[in-house]
């Protein structure tokens, strides 16, 4: 859900720093850093490395390395297994077979009881695993042989083989100790093209080239990630010249694009955005009030002119770019306030004298809640606001904290963000199966549908290709109806880059793609002139 430095500090830097409030000890020197660094700028920064307790779990991690990877395409391609695994004819059992001669960045050798261990720690109930749901298919992991891994499913599971982009840590890290407290969440070894030299918390974390990387010497002799929440300062600072590529908004992104030294890149994504409306607030629980919405707001505008055309309207969880989209479920870009006026009068909200609707003592009046340090939410939240009024609903946007608004969800509406491009499975099943509601981020407005529950679960369940396209046809038609979410825009992620950096491949992109699964999936490749 989403929470370096220079070439060299000149001047104007430097004063950009201050007024930031930041030391100047922040920005390592060129000497620092060694030559061909580069550094790289994002908003949100991990609460671990260790990818068991899910740090790049979809690959892309710098540090790590899954059984297989994607490519630019994101097709699965071979990583630390020599070939895509196996899956045996009725799909509960995957064999696997390591490379030979892959080191972990201490020098160790990866054998398979490390994936053994990696598995099996996912699986424990006493580790703090937020991908244990995601395994649930998952009996057994074992090591036949140093260099062979068997996975035993309890049921077919069709997209199985993309939970082997895991990130695979060392078993021996770990003997006798918590994998919940354990160093090694801060201080990782991978067998990754980086190994970790470094990790200020809030500002940046330092990666060193891997000499003996399986997959051939990084092209770059490291990378700094600096982790500044603020978009306006992450802004400020790649025009002072501090950062080689950042992530930006999209607005603030396109005020680059006639800046010379600087191109914008505009990645396409399956990440959305909309608002989550809780089940047990008495207005957003009403399903005429959340169609209303759904009606009202005006998604052509917000792609325009919060995102400056950087988007595409969004209905629903899956991408119109997946071969799983649904493309009955898509309405109007534009706000239909007929439609809207229609639902409410039908359901009895009429028009209060203050020209907030109004059923009983009730009035058509509700929170919305966003990240505050997140001004591409905060300018949706604005806009949802505006919609909802023409049409006699009162939502108070209100920024804050993410400590802040976690215990609220269950109440009041958030913007929020997901998506993935890999698998419809992925994400969805937890974000909308009642066995979910109520779990954190997981379904936190608790909403409830035997029909989707159904349709999701017949997904995951069925190998045979247009089985699951029915399934999931069937889950975007049920959403549609029920309106627990008002889908508002797909995002294309923007990303401001030095002209003096060559090698950046962009890839359709998800929803996380802080430090893992950004534009820099394959800074390894990437080089910079001096």
């Amino acid at each position: 859900m989403g929470k370096p430095l220079s070439t060299r500090v000149t001047a104007l830097a430097a004063a950009v720093l201050v007024a930031a409030g930041c030391s100047s000890s922040a920005t390592p020197t060129d000497a620092a850093r060694g030559a061909g660094t580069l550094v790289v700028a994002t908003s949100g920064e991990p609460d671990t490395l260790n990818p068991v307790l899910n740090y790049g779990v979809d690959g892309g991690s710098l540090i790590f390395d899954g059984l297989v990877a994607r490519d630019a395409r994101n097709q699965l391609v071979p990583a630390l297994a020599r070939e895509v695994p196996t899956v045996s004819a009725d799909g509960k059992t995957v064999t696997a077979k390591l490379r030979d001669g892959v080191l972990f960045h201490d020098g160790s050798p990866l054998t398979a009881q490390d994936v053994v261990f990696t598995y099996r720690a996912v699986l424990d109930p006493k580790v703090d695993s937020t991908l244990r749901s995601d395994l649930d298919m998952l009996a057994s992991v074992a090591a036949p042989d140093p260099s062979t891994v068997v996975f035993t499913l309890k049921y077919a599971y069709a997209p199985f083989l993309q939970r082997l982009a895991l990130g695979i840590v060392p078993a021996k890290a770990f003997a006798g100790k918590d994998v919940n407290t354990a160093e090694f969440n801060r201080k990782p070894v991978g067998t990754g093209p980086y190994r970790v030299t470094s990790w200020t918390p809030g500002e940046r974390l330092v990666l060193a080239a891997n000499e003996k990387y399986w997959g051939g010497k990084p092209a770059n002799s490291g990378v700094v990630v600096a982790f500044v929440a603020d978009d306006n300062v992450r802004a400020q600072r790649m025009r002072a010249g501090e950062f080689d590529a950042a992530e930006l908004a999209p607005k603030l992104a396109a005020g680059f694009d006639k800046q010379g030294g600087y191109r914008v890149q505009r990645v396409p994504t399956a990440d959305y955005r909309g608002v989550m409306l809780p089940m047990g607030n008495p207005v957003t629980g009403d399903v005429a009030v959340r169609r209303a919405l759904n009606a009202a707001v005006d998604r052509q505008a917000m792609v325009t002119g919060v995102l400056g055309g950087a988007g595409e309207p969004a209905f629903g969880p899956v991408p119109p770019s997946s071969e799983f989209a649904e493309p009955s479920i898509a309405g109007n870009a534009v706000a239909d306030l007929a439609a809207a006026t229609a639902a409410l009068d039908a359901a009895g909200w009429k028009p209060g004298p203050d020209g907030v609707r109004v059923k009983g003592s009730r009035q058509a009046a509700f929170t919305l809640m966003y990240p505050a340090t997140d001004s591409l939410r905060k300018e949706l939240a604005l806009a949802v606001t505006a919609d909802a009024k023409k049409v006699g609903i009162k939502v108070t946007p209100e920024g804050l904290t993410w400590d802040a608004m976690t215990p609220r969800m269950k109440t009041d509406a958030l913007v929020m963000g997901y998506g993935t491009p890999y698998d419809p499975d992925f994400v969805s099943y937890k974000l909308f199966r009642s066995e979910f509601a109520g779990q954190g981020f997981f379904n936190p407005g608790s909403y409830k549908s035997p029909i989707t529950d159904a349709a999701l679960q017949a997904g995951r369940d069925d190998a045979d290709l247009a089985a699951r396209k029915a399934a999931y046809a069937t889950f975007q038609k049920q959403l549609a109806a029920d309106v627990p979410w008002v889908f508002l825009t797909y995002l294309q992620h923007t990303y401001v880059v030095k002209d003096t950096v060559a090698g950046v491949t962009p890839r359709v992109e998800p929803h996380e793609h802080d430090v893992a699964n950004s534009l820099w999936w394959n800074v390894h490749t990437w080089t910079k002139k001096p």
